[in-house]
């Protein structure tokens, strides 16, 4: 099949790519730097370079694809610290320009990378957004089938907090404990993308994806112990602390109130709720896994 993935060669798209490669597609890859063209080659993929903001190249790239695989990037829409972003307009335009471009390029077959969280228009923080996507996508033509992937939390997130981890010894949050929730690694996600492309599609479905399920101080005892630092804990502060913290950082307000409402949902267990209903087969990377990864990271950022 001719696929066309947005995405570039990030966490999920470059062992996607693999995948599809070596499954036989032919595989093009959209990504906004000329420098990846050698990456994106190397790994015998066609590079498209322009903008998911920019509808006309969208339609020209998708043009004759029989799958497309869609993404919403925060990084490529700004940095977490841009004051000034507006993330659900930004959000929207880029789900408008895949429905202008799908319509006009005359696709009919989608993977959508959602999340945990779509499933409710609100209680879900800053992934609302995700909500928005989907409806938006729902508004193509019927003969359109779209197969929206929701993955939960991503383990490599975790290296967002390695600065914290170093600086203060503790993961610091405002939910923590005992309660287990589940995480995914980009492989797993990958792995269940490529297989889905080569089932059948029908209609709009919803498909969840996880790899383990461990609570907050699973977390800190696994990496504490790969890190070669027992004391290492999950530490619990206040919502409203967390909201000072991030805004006295310099992040962006919307962003910040949004993680302070995620967490929240997380710790009463309500983000979860559509995802417990239809519990996928869990993947294959495991938190001892991850762990294995994030203390070589660890290591190579002390030396």
């Amino acid at each position: 099949m001719n696929i066309v993935i947005t995405g570039s060669l990030g966490n999920i798209g470059k062992p996607l790519t693999k995948l599809l490669i070596a499954n036989g597609h032919k595989v093009t890859v959209i990504s906004s730097k000329q420098e990846r063209i050698s990456d994106i080659e190397a790994l015998n993929a066609i590079p498209a370079i322009g903008s998911i903001q920019d509808a006309d190249f969208l339609t020209q790239t998708f043009r004759g694809a029989d799958i497309v695989y869609l993404m919403e990037a925060w990084e490529a829409i700004g940095s977490l610290f841009d004051k000034n972003i507006d993330f659900v307009a930004e959000f929207k335009n880029i789900a408008h320009n895949y429905v202008k471009a799908v319509q006009d390029s005359g696709v009919k077959k989608i993977v959508h990378l959602s999340s945990v969280g779509a499933h409710s228009e609100k209680g879900t923080g800053s992934l609302l957004v995700h909500h928005t996507v989907e409806n938006i996508l729902t508004t193509l033509p019927e003969e359109v089938s779209i197969k929206f992937m929701r993955p939960v939390g991503f383990f490599t997130n975790i290296y967002r907090w390695l600065p914290m981890i170093k600086a203060q010894g503790a993961i610091v949050q405002s939910y923590g404990g005992d309660q287990k929730e589940p995480w995914v690694s980009p492989d797993d996600i990958a792995s269940t993308v490529a297989k889905e492309m080569e089932k059948p599609f029908n209609g709009r479905t919803v498909h969840y994806l996880a790899s383990d399920e461990v609570s907050p101080n699973e977390i800190a005892r696994v990496l504490g112990k790969a890190i070669g630092n027992s004391d290492l804990e999950w530490k619990v502060i206040s919502s409203e602390e967390l909201l000072k913290q991030m805004l006295s950082a310099g992040i962006n307000e919307w962003i910040a109130t949004g993680l302070v409402a995620m967490q929240k949902a997380q710790a009463d267990g309500s983000l979860y709720d559509d995802f417990y209903l239809n519990k996928p087969e869990l993947g294959k990377v495991k938190l001892n896994d991850f762990a294995t990864e994030f203390a070589a990271e660890y290591n190579q950022q002390n030396n």
